[in-house]
């Protein structure tokens, strides 16, 4: 394991794929995946871009790519955890004509916390990510109320 990331103190890791239509991608993300990042919310640990054409080809681009390296300049401690075959089985699953953004990021906000726990012998058993869908629901169920 990378020296950068110490079993012991790393925070709980997750990977996300994010699906844009119609190859459609908004320069929006760099730059707040980079605050994300610098202000220690997040550590981003390795990222790729994988999209499928309208004819179904499908291509990868690795973070270190120049095109994707430039634009996405955020001082990011990289190690390359996502695989040729993991990507691949991404695009492979995307529709045609989309495009994806897979990352790896560190929850550096939790990293103490996970450290406390382990420490005192505890583990986490289940965790679960409320769907957007579900929370705007609550939301106007309440708004109803």
């Amino acid at each position: 394991m990378p020296a950068a990331l110490d079993a012991d103190s790393v925070g709980p890791v997750d990977v996300a794929v994010i699906v844009f239509e119609g190859n459609k991608f908004s320069g929006d993300v760099a730059p707040a995946l980079a605050e994300l990042n610098d202000n220690g919310t997040v550590r981003i640990i390795d990222f790729a871009f994988v999209r499928k054409e309208a004819d179904g080809s499908a291509s990868v681009v690795e973070a270190g790519d120049a095109e994707v390296a430039e634009q996405f300049d955020f001082h990011a401690t990289r190690f390359d955890l996502l695989s040729e075959e993991d990507l691949v089985g991404f695009a492979d699953e995307l529709e045609a004509d989309s495009s994806a953004l897979v990352i790896v990021w560190e929850n550096s906000w939790a990293a103490r916390l996970a450290a406390a726990v382990r420490a005192s012998h505890g583990r986490l058993v289940s965790q679960e990510r409320i769907p957007r869908e579900t929370v705007l629901r609550a939301i106007a169920a309440l708004d109803e109320e």
